[in-house]
């Protein structure tokens, strides 16, 4: 596992770097006035190639490591690679026309995501076989397309859920650093090594995309990286459930209830206000935390004032996940606690929402008098 992640991390930091050079001067640029423009300049988008290559070029040459003893016992045929990628395909292709030229229209990214979603069910036979109810899974289980539906929807919504909460350095790329891991050792618990090298490559490659944007900020993910974090998050997460009823499917729903609740939210308080779900704004999270919490930087340099303030954002919310992948890890097994976690992160976080959109900032980030 070592020698992988170090391969998926060499890489991805070397591709990564590579597309930030190549597409230096072609960064597709955000509009002066658009809401989730929280940087000055052009920065490329595509930070997501080099996260795939890292991934999937440590994953390609997994025999050699094995020739070489460098890696451990992981059934190839089993991990099927190929059928990983084709899955992919259809998002991460929208995802990368997206960030070159930001014309593809919400409707088209919603199609190829849930055509990667379908995908997922064909080919990797993906499915959600329990609740985490004894008294409700064999009825669940008696009606299969119910488990096939809710596997689609959720393959196709994870990643415009890591889209949305990618709007600061390092946000999007913790969150999804930290899952991984944490998927990978609930893997490693059950024996389930395929799934768990799929983690760590992933965990690695990202690891080697944040190198060059936090603190700094050369180059954002866009929405080829976040559809990648959120297709093979997802489908790792349904898998390890599926086959392994021993894990609780509240399990990866604790491990992602940061991304998750906030598209819930998200959609909840924009058809309340008469508008589309699809309409971007400045009202998520990690938008006001920015605006009402972060301190202001008093610099000359208005670029480097932004990215200062910018930088400073993420980790209020690292501390945030911190409370779900903690107890996520710790009671895997255990619906009946993970449930009651996620109400309780459900209940903290429309708390403090509320508390920041009615400047009712907690006294323990205000600003000292002394």
């Amino acid at each position: 596992m070592i020698s992988l992640a170090l391969l998926a991390f060499m890489v991805s930091l070397v591709a990564t770097l590579w597309m930030r050079r190549l597409f230096h001067r072609h960064a597709g640029a955000y509009a002066e006035d658009a809401p989730q423009r929280f940087h000055v300049g052009d920065t490329p988008r595509m930070g997501g190639a080099g996260l795939l290559a890292g991934w999937a070029l440590a994953l390609a040459v997994l025999p050699l490591l094995q020739w070489a003893h460098l890696a451990g016992n992981i059934d190839r045929a089993r991990l099927n690679l190929p059928l990983w990628l084709l899955m992919l395909l259809p998002a991460f292709a929208g995802g990368v026309l997206e960030d070159m030229t930001q014309r593809l229209t919400v409707r088209w990214r919603l199609l190829l995501t849930l055509t990667s979603g379908l995908l997922a069910w064909w080919l990797l036979d993906v499915s959600v076989t329990q609740l985490g109810f004894g008294w409700l899974d064999a009825h669940w289980r008696a009606v299969p397309w119910l488990g096939v539906a809710l596997a689609v929807l959720a393959v196709t919504g994870l990643p415009h859920a890591f889209n949305i909460i990618d709007g600061y350095n390092g946000l999007a790329g913790m969150v999804a650093l930290v899952v991984c891991l944490a998927l990978a050792h609930v893997a490693l618990q059950v024996g389930d090594r395929e799934l768990a090298g799929m983690a760590v490559a992933l965990a690695a490659a990202t690891a080697g995309f944040l190198v060059w944007n936090y603190p700094r900020g050369l180059i954002f993910a866009g929405d080829a990286g976040a559809y990648l974090w959120g297709l093979l998050i997802a489908t790792i997460s349904l898998l390890l459930v599926q086959r392994h009823p021993v894990v609780s499917p509240w399990f990866p729903v604790l491990l992602l209830i940061y991304p998750v609740w906030e598209t819930v939210f998200s959609i909840y308080r924009k058809l309340w206000r008469g508008v589309s779900p699809g309409m971007a704004d400045a009202l998520h999270l990690h938008q006001l935390v920015y605006r009402r919490l972060v301190r202001s930087v008093l610099h000359e340099d208005e670029a480097r004032n932004m990215l200062m303030r910018n930088n400073r954002t993420a980790p209020y919310l690292w501390g945030f996940i911190a409370l779900t992948v903690v107890p996520a890890v710790l009671f895997w097994r255990y619906t009946g606690v993970l449930m009651a976690f996620c109400l309780l992160f459900a209940v903290s976080y429309v708390v403090a929402y509320v508390s920041l959109v009615r400047f009712k900032v907690p006294r323990v980030f205000q600003r000292s008098r002394f």
